[in-house]
C-alpha cells in the first residue's frame, strides 16, 4: 500500500518502525503538504467571509496554488521512499565478479543521484508554499493568521529537512559536478526560504499584535 493511502496512525507507526523507509524525506514532504493544506484552508475561509469580498480573486488564486503544491508534495511522500528503496536494492546486487561489481557500483551511483531528486523538489515546492504564506499573511482573515504562521513554519521546516536529505545523499555521490550543482541549488533554496519565512512571520506577528 502506498504511504499516502495509510491512515495517520498507520503512517506514524511506519515512521516509528525500524524500517529504513519512510524516513526524514517522506516526513519532510508530508510537512510541506500540511503547510500547503493550511494555506488553502485560510484562503478559502477568508474568501467565504463577506467582509473580504474585495480579495476573493486573490484568495482563490492562493487556494488553487496551494492545492497544486499539496498534490505534488503528497506524491513526494511516496517518491522519496521509493527512491531510497532503490538505493537499498542497489547495495543488495551481486558482486561476485568484476563485471557484477562494476554494474553494482554504477547502479549505486545512479540510485543515489535519483534519491536527490525528490527532496530537491520538496525544496522547490515548499518555496512555493512560503511565497503563498507571505500573500496570505496580509490578505487572510486576522482570526486565521496564526494558521498562516504555522504553515510558514511547517514549510520552512520541510524545506530544511529536504535539504538535509539532499546533502546526505550527495555525500555518497562521486560525480563532483552533480554534487556542486545540487549543493548550490539547496543553498539557494535555504536562503530564499529563510527570507520568505521571516517575511511571512513578521506580517503574522504584526497582525497578532
Amino acid at each position: 500500500m502506498a504511504l499516502r493511502e495509510l491512515s495517520l496512525e498507520q503512517f506514524t507507526e511506519a515512521l516509528a518502525s525500524s524500517a529504513a523507509t519512510p524516513g526524514g524525506g517522506s516526513a519532510s514532504a508530508l510537512a510541506g503538504a500540511m503547510s500547503a493544506s493550511l494555506m488553502a484552508m485560510v484562503a478559502r475561509n477568508t474568501a467565504a467571509n463577506p467582509s473580504f469580498t474585495d480579495h476573493v480573486a486573490a484568495l482563490e488564486d492562493i487556494a488553487n496554488g496551494a492545492d497544486r503544491l499539496r498534490h505534488e508534495l503528497v506524491g513526494l511522500v511516496d517518491e522519496d521512499a521509493a527512491a531510497f528503496e532503490r538505493v537499498l536494492a542497489a547495495f543488495r546486487l551481486p558482486k561476485e565478479t568484476t563485471n557484477l561489481k562494476e554494474a553494482r557500483s554504477r547502479e549505486i551511483q545512479a540510485s543515489y543521484k535519483a534519491a536527490v531528486d525528490p527532496p530537491l523538489r520538496v525544496c522547490r515546492h515548499t518555496l512555493g508554499v512560503l511565497t503563498l504564506a507571505g500573500r496570505a499573511a496580509g490578505l487572510g482573515n486576522p482570526n486565521a493568521v496564526s494558521d498562516v504562521g504555522v504553515a510558514a513554519l511547517l514549510a520552512a521546516s520541510a524545506l530544511e529537512g529536504a535539504a538535509l536529505n539532499v546533502e546526505i545523499n550527495l555525500g555518497s555521490i562521486k560525480d563532483e559536478t552533480f554534487r556542486e550543482e545540487s549543493a548550490k541549488t539547496v543553498q539557494t533554496a535555504r536562503n530564499e526560504g529563510g527570507k520568505l519565512r521571516d517575511e511571512a512571520l513578521a506580517i503574522v506577528r504584526a497582525r497578532l499584535g
